[in-house]
């Protein structure tokens, strides 16, 4: 089996966000969007449930841990409130109560992860992140240090007076955002008292120093440094009391927080130093990652009924079928030169020829399809009676009485084969220019595996998908209607894509025949000029909106389970070859003009493809290729009752493309033997390359009858080549159609 090169095994960072993104998701017991952004701190919507964390690309394993699980935290116990309005406390006294709550209630929830923080802040105490290696803890503010006990103090013995302690109680008790609040307001107003008393005393001693200077008459009053004004000792007069020095030596600060004007701001310095710490954990120079989401088309605009599509056809047909008429005429009235004209290229020669292909085909055809039935039924009972199950139905079995002296059941048994989920099927067929050299091949495979669904009775719809087909729905300006509302970060599909219902289950025999007589005529006009006026406008071959394709199978196939009453769908694309990237919808700002607007971004290495439903974010690399895996990972991941399937035909020397952007390495071991089984089938299976099962196709091998045919006088060396030709062509089909079988099984 080959493995898939993405873009994740050149990146590593890539892959530890995907990790911690999935940790995030654990924790919280609830798919968290989980963006990785170049932001200094982290951050938690509660409206929209996003949790945004700093791109932490120097930071350890044990670290990041450490920090994921503290603001998964936040995400489940802090509340969205605006507590500033009624509460007057610095921000950083609310983060050490707050920060000590919602990690005793992780530890609560959690057993084990109370070893994880203990290994998160020993590694950041080591590297000194709270900056306090270099001081005595034991002057450090109150606050400083109910911080560090909570965070370090498991290893670290923090000092506490007894009256000190009284808080670390209070913190203990929080349960709530409200019980933080309160202990954080209380451990406030004491370190505020604190440092007002401390400024005090400072005040105190700089006026007794003054007061000593003057008595002594050595020295002017120093200058405090602060807005106070400066006393003129050669100014008349002396200061009458004591009361105006003390008024004239006072610090006057200018700084004040929660409305307490005129004191000195009180904060916790070990908060920010590790926020300060924290950032540098970030590399500045990484790009600002791009998180992208899939639109929900209209499916309705995107789909062209089945009936629209034919009648177009059926029109078609009556003309070609006039102009066979008029051309018999005008053969009857020209010379023999016109006359072999009309013989060779003539609409009704052309219409007869292709009615007795399609024929020989149908019958050649029931063949492979009586295999695929018979393969198919074996393959279910095999599967059922693997599920089922024997029990003991307490009659007695008379059959077994004499045997009652050595044998302990006697009982009749009753087996119960469980029943199987219905399957439907979804076909996908490349309808663009660069088909039209398989496309005739292509059509004969897919109308084998249709007949069969028919015969087996798995419901159907073949879609093919184009950007050719004329939109009746148009805006005022005359524009193609959009398929969806556009807004900022989502992936384009343009409006021009749709899928055309070529055909579907629901048809009755008779007329599904007409239809894939239609289909088979119009094909074959792709490389014969005669045939072209069979072709309506906008059946004509197109670009290649596989990607959009993928995209709006997200909700046609929900949309073919509802209709049908299916469990389990195959989707099978048929195509030669993978879509371009899709651009996104962004809005541009011009910095000269000083005005933005609507436009397009391009994908690159900062993109990142996001799936709200599942809660899974993708990355892929530059090759067009991977992004068609990247979302088929995408759908297989939300879709999981849908195994998608790719068949590609292909010409030989298309083959070892194939299988090198399908590979880990373009010039591995790998690729070689996969070539080699190419050469030697002409088949190629490989799995879980975006799809479950990709199957590759030699357009020769497809083409050729696998009958057993030989001219009546053909020699014994003619008639072995073409035996051994027969078996080769049989062989390579059944080997293909088991594979498929399989799966729809």
């Amino acid at each position: 089996m080959l493995l898939l090169w993405v873009y994740q095994i050149r990146n590593p960072m890539t892959i530890k966000h995907e990790i911690k993104s999935q940790l995030a998701k654990l924790l919280a017991t609830e798919d968290l969007v989980v963006e990785h952004r170049k932001v200094e701190t982290a951050e938690f919507n509660v409206q929209t449930r996003v949790l945004t964390l700093p791109l932490w690309d120097k930071a350890s394993e044990n670290v990041i841990d450490m920090l994921v699980s503290h603001e998964v935290g936040h995400a489940l116990y802090t509340p969205d409130e605006e507590w500033w309005k009624d509460y007057e406390i610095h921000p950083s006294f609310v983060n050490i109560v707050e920060d000590a709550r919602i990690e005793k209630l992780m530890k609560r929830r959690y057993d084990g992860i109370s070893k994880t923080f203990y290994k998160g802040y020993t590694e950041l105490h080591n590297d000194d992140f709270f900056q306090v290696k270099k001081k005595n803890i034991s002057e450090m503010i109150l606050a400083d240090r109910v911080n560090l006990h909570y965070k370090i103090g498991t290893y670290y013995d923090i000092p506490f007076s007894a009256d000190e302690r009284f808080f670390l109680n209070k913190i203990d008790l929080c349960e709530t955002f409200e019980d933080t609040l309160k202990a954080a307001k209380a451990l406030y107003d004491y370190c505020l008292a604190e440092e007002q008393r401390k400024e005090k005393e400072e005040i105190e001693d700089l006026s007794n120093f003054d007061l000593e200077l003057d008595e002594d008459g050595d020295s002017e009053r120093p200058m405090t440094g602060t807005k106070s004004e400066a006393v003129d000792t050669d100014s008349e007069g002396d200061v009458d009391d004591d009361g105006e020095k003390q008024e004239e030596a006072e610090i006057k600060v200018d700084t004040h927080i929660g409305g307490h004007e005129g004191v000195t701001e009180v904060s916790a310095e070990t908060v920010e130093s590790l926020d300060e710490a924290l950032r540098n954990l970030t590399n500045e120079g990484a790009r600002e990652n791009v998180y992208l989401e899939l639109p929900k088309l209209d499916v309705d605009k995107v789909i062209i009924p089945n009936e629209e599509i034919h009648q177009k056809c059926h029109e078609r047909l009556v003309e070609a079928q006039k102009k066979a008429e008029e051309q018999e005429k005008k053969k009857l009235q020209c010379d023999q030169r016109h006359w072999d004209y009309y013989d060779q290229y003539g609409m009704q020669k052309y219409l007869d020829e292709t009615e007795k292909d399609f024929a020989k085909f149908k019958k050649s055809a029931q063949k492979e399809v009586n295999y695929l039935v018979k393969e198919f039924e074996c393959k279910k009972s095999a599967s059922a009676y693997a599920r089922a199950t024997t029990s003991r139905t307490g009659v007695l079995d008379t059959t077994k009485l004499h045997t009652y002296k050595y044998n302990e059941d006697l009982f009749k048994k009753v087996s119960v084969i469980p029943e199987g989920k219905n399957h439907g099927l979804v076909f996908i067929l490349d309808w663009s220019g660069s088909m039209s050299h398989v496309m005739m091949d292509t059509i004969k495979q897919l109308y084998n595996l249709m007949w069969f669904c028919k015969k087996v009775q798995i419901p159907f719809d073949v879609y093919a998908f184009t950007t050719s087909y004329p939109k009746t729905d148009r805006d005022e300006r005359g524009y193609a209607a959009p398929l969806y509302e556009a807004k900022d970060n989502m992936m384009v599909v343009e409006n021009q894509f749709s899928l055309m219902n070529l055909f579907t289950s629901q048809t009755r025999i008779k007329e599904l025949n007409q239809q894939m007589l239609n289909i088979f005529r119009i094909v074959g006009g792709y490389r014969d000029y005669t045939a072209r006026d069979l072709t309506p406008f906008g059946l004509e071959l197109s670009g290649t909106p596989l990607n959009e394709t993928i995209v709006a199978l997200h909700d046609l196939i929900p949309q073919f389970q509802a209709k049908t009453k299916v469990e389990k769908v195959n989707c099978v694309i048929l195509t030669d070859g993978e879509g371009y990237q899709l651009s996104y919808h962004r809005t541009v700002n011009r910095s000269l003009m000083g005005e933005s607007y609507f436009g397009r971004g391009n994908w690159g290495d900062e993109c990142i493809l996001r799936n709200r439903k599942t809660g899974k974010t993708y990355k892929c690399g530059y090759q067009y290729h991977d992004f068609t895996k990247m979302l088929l990972r995408n759908i297989s991941d939300e879709l999981q009752n849908v195994n998608f399937v790719g068949i590609r035909i292909m010409d030989g020397r298309d083959a070892k493309h194939f299988v090198q952007i399908n590979s880990e390495d373009y010039n591995s071991p790998e690729v070689e033997k996969t070539m080699q089984q190419w050469r030697k089938t002409k088949t190629l299976i490989l799995e879980d390359v975006g799809y479950k099962v990709y199957l590759g196709l030699s357009s020769s091998a497809v083409g050729n009858d696998a009958d057993f045919e030989v001219k009546e006088d053909a020699s014994k060396a003619d008639i072995k080549r073409a035996f051994t030709k027969s078996l080769k062509n049989k062989k390579m089909n059944k080997k293909i159609l088991s594979k498929f079988i399989e799966m729809v099984a």
